[in-house]
């Protein structure tokens, strides 16, 4: 059992911990579909637990030090944010998890040929989220403001995914079970493009105390004026 921190330097180590555990198990995972690899995608599925239990051991942490230290308000804002960005990594984790068990239906169907646009979706949501984590690692806004463009391309992919399923159905209905697959894949793809951005708005928060969540898509080329390095260490 590990120890709970004593502040919030320890905190930080901790949930880059967690981030490297589900980066690793994200990208995993979209190896494991491209490749068809059923025994990976078990693994994966079963690293989950591991996640789970890190998630909630940070939890408490928080709630300890929010609750038994007198904090500074950075300190205090750092918490804040780590308990969202805890609860987006969980959620990204069991994303990737679903990501392996419809590997395990696919690894099935051998003659069905993926998308372009769903690896070019995996390809664009691995970016996301390790620039975002990158960011978090660095405290650096400048990258995390640079996922925020990423979203829109995302979100195109995944629109795309379904007019590729209906029109390879309506080639081919005896297809039909195996290709909602990927539509399965893309949707859960997509969702982790979403918290890769949630990600990122907790970096501008730790550094800028801003909440711009909803703000994005008002924002000009989703840049910010300021500078691009911001509290590395709460």
């Amino acid at each position: 059992m590990q120890e709970e921190v004593r502040n919030t330097g320890q905190l930080k180590l901790k949930l880059l911990h967690l981030s490297a555990l589900v980066e690793e198990i994200t990208r995993r995972s979209v190896i494991a579909f491209r490749t068809r690899d059923r025994v990976a995608a078990v693994d994966i599925i079963k690293a989950d637990e591991e996640i789970n239990r890190l998630e909630i051991a940070i939890e408490k942490d928080c709630i300890a030090l929010l609750t038994g230290c007198t904090l500074s308000k950075d300190e205090t804002r750092f918490i804040v944010a780590v308990l969202k960005i805890n609860n987006d990594l969980e959620r990204i984790g069991d994303l990737a998890s679903n990501v392996a068990r419809r590997v395990l239906h696919i690894g099935q169907h051998d003659m069905v040929l993926f998308p372009q646009e769903l690896l070019s979706l995996a390809d664009a949501v691995l970016d996301m989220l390790t620039t975002s984590l990158d960011a978090l690692v660095d405290g650096d806004i400048g990258r995390a403001r640079a996922v925020f463009n990423r979203d829109n391309e995302v979100d195109a992919l995944n629109r795309r995914m379904y007019d590729v399923v209906r029109e390879r159905i309506v080639a081919d209905p005896s297809q039909t079970d195996k290709l909602i697959n990927f539509l399965s894949i893309s949707r859960y793809l997509e969702r982790i493009g979403d918290y890769a951005t949630n990600l990122a708005e907790s970096v501008v928060f730790i550094a800028e105390g801003n909440i711009i969540r909803h703000q994005n898509n008002d924002m000009p080329g989703g840049m910010s004026t300021g500078s691009n390095k911001h509290i590395s260490q709460p």
